[in-house]
């Protein structure tokens, strides 16, 4: 049979590329809890996208671009220099490793809902209406464009049932230059009539998406695809078995939502009633991996955190969303001495915002918010913590480290610039409190940094993000 012709899309992350030098403040967390800030900084980005060489503390960008390669000159290099402020940094690209695409318009909508009639209120009502093309095509090109604008160069979404719909969520993430996993929603079971699939069309409609994605972009440069059981209770044993058998199968990576909220926890288990706990459904079904994302795991016992340890799996931390509908506290620091990878996830729209910086936030606060009850002061994260989750640590959930998260010779360029002195900025900042790299006092100027960092963290928004680079190209530019 001849596959459908499928039109090419010019996407902005895979355009012809010069040798480009950046030049200036880098800011990363490539540590949990460690901020590395180099100064004066010469980064050389090739014409694949990837960093070539990390020069700190230099006076000339070309000079150290043509010292590393002596065939490069002056002429064939672009130079991106914001040496000049001491209130410009490169920062790596957050990652958002949960957020469902279809339910943007609905951000900041939740009222008195807790997850499962908020679902039955909100949710499924706009996710069905996604037949509708055109629908579909005006949302997800405004939830890619937010979450751009926010600085996030690559996410994880959850789409809906339908894979027409699907397809353009990925064909919209390609054509406007975002690092996207995509998931075709799937759910046979506990779901409205006229929003549910059998077993077979979910078969049949999965396999259309994963061919439209390998087909669009058939070496994962910049799209991939992503199994999504949309969680247990909405699945049958025969959906998550086949699910996770093809994920098995392929190496696919996998998400779903796992011990949300203690009434769904206990609803689950009713359903499944032949298995240990609701980590063990996943576990049993062959849907637990390295390429695995759980997101929410609130109310996790020691047990199922040590199951997801054991398989590599990630979990999206969506305090946010937890918070709006009043689902829990989840216990971060408790996962990551246990060696579980934990990102950040917005879960639009159960979380109100985009933004993954102000998740990132909301991260901190709720972990203060569960050493009032605890007492336990080593559960707090720092804002250095909080960071490293929104990018190293969902570059490691998505088996992505090698290449995204953080600065190094190897990874992709893929960042955004931000200016907390910009026109409008919601920052203040002060001349007393510039870090002064050139002075002598190295240290006090780290801790003037920090300093701007904290404050970037907690009053910063998307009018601080002026650039935003995937694969090396500037896709945002403001």
């Amino acid at each position: 049979m001849t596959q459908p012709f499928l039109p090419q899309i010019a996407s902005p992350a895979l355009q012809s590329l010069r040798f480009t030098v950046y030049y200036g403040t880098i800011a990363h967390t490539p540590e949990l809890g460690r901020l590395e800030v180099l100064y004066n900084t010469a980064v050389g980005v090739d014409k694949a996208g990837q960093i070539a060489f990390i020069q700190p503390e230099t006076v000339d960008p070309v000079q150290a671009a043509t010292s590393y390669d002596s065939s490069l000159s002056a002429e064939n290099i672009d130079v991106v220099d914001i040496s000049g402020s001491e209130n410009q940094f490169f920062f790596p690209g957050f990652i958002d490793t949960h957020i469902h695409a279809p339910q943007f318009p609905n951000c900041g909508i939740f009222g008195n809902a807790t997850l499962l009639d908020w679902l039955e209120t909100y949710t499924f009502p706009l996710e069905s209406s996604f037949k509708d093309l055109d629908i579909a095509a005006d949302i997800y090109a405004k939830v890619v464009e937010r979450t751009l604008a926010n600085g996030t160069t690559a996410a994880s979404y959850y789409a809906t049932i339908h894979p027409l719909a699907t397809n353009l969520l990925a064909d919209m993430a390609m054509m406007k230059g975002q690092r996207a996993l995509i998931g075709k929603c799937c759910m046979n079971q506990n779901s409205p009539q006229h929003y549910i699939e059998t077993l077979e069309e979910c078969q049949k409609s999965t396999n259309q998406v994963l061919e439209h994605i390998h087909r669009r972009d058939a070496k994962g440069l910049l799209i991939k695809p992503i199994i999504t059981p949309r969680f247990a209770g909405s699945c049958t044993e025969d959906l998550l078995r086949w699910l996770g058998d093809l994920r098995s199968k392929n190496d696919y990576h996998c998400q779903t939502h796992l011990s949300e909220n203690k009434a769904e926890i206990e609803w689950t288990m009713k359903l499944f009633p032949d298995f240990k706990n609701y980590t063990d459904i996943y576990e049993k079904t062959n849907l637990l991996g390295h390429k695995t994302i759980l997101a929410h795991c609130v109310h996790l016992t020691d047990e199922e955190r040590d199951v997801i340890a054991s398989h590599g799996s990630g979990i999206s931390h969506c305090p946010t969303s937890n918070s709006s509908i009043t689902s829990g506290e989840a216990r971060i620091r408790w996962l990551l001495e246990s060696g579980v990878n934990v990102s950040l996830g917005t879960d639009c729209s159960g979380g109100f915002t985009p933004s993954i910086l102000s998740v990132a936030r909301q991260a901190h606060l709720v972990s203060r918010h569960l050493v009032m009850k605890t007492e336990v002061e080593a559960e707090k994260l720092s804002s250095n913590d909080v960071l490293y989750l929104a990018t190293m640590g969902g570059a490691k959930a998505l088996d992505m480290a090698d290449s995204l998260g953080s600065f190094a010779v190897g990874k992709k360029w893929e960042c955004q610039m931000i200016d907390l002195a910009c026109e409008g900025s919601p920052v203040d900042t002060f001349k007393y409190q510039e870090p002064r790299w050139e002075s002598s006092e190295r240290a006090e100027a780290e801790h003037r940094f920090q300093d701007l960092i904290d404050k970037w963290l907690f009053n910063g928004d998307d009018r601080n993000v002026r650039r935003v680079y995937v694969n090396g190209r500037c896709v945002v530019k403001k």
